[in-house]
């Protein structure tokens, strides 16, 4: 699964709408789309403040956590 759709899947589980997630990262909602859908790649400084709203790693919004050896 790519990034961008694991975001809106938590911005779903979570009860968000994007307006409402744009807020939150201080952007327009428009910009925020562009992330979901793929059009615009994430700044990092987002991907934190995502993380820490929906309390989980970087490795998971991105989907890298299947290959990091435990």
């Amino acid at each position: 699964m790519d990034y961008q759709k694991r975001l809106k899947e938590l911005r779903i589980q979570n009860g968000y709408t994007q307006e409402q997630i744009a807020f939150i990262l201080h952007t327009r909602q428009e910009q925020y789309s562009k992330y979901e859908s793929g059009k615009r790649e994430l700044p990092v400084k987002h991907l934190i403040a995502l993380c820490c709203l929906y309390r989980v790693s970087a490795d998971h919004i991105l989907g890298i956590e299947k290959f990091v050896k435990k």
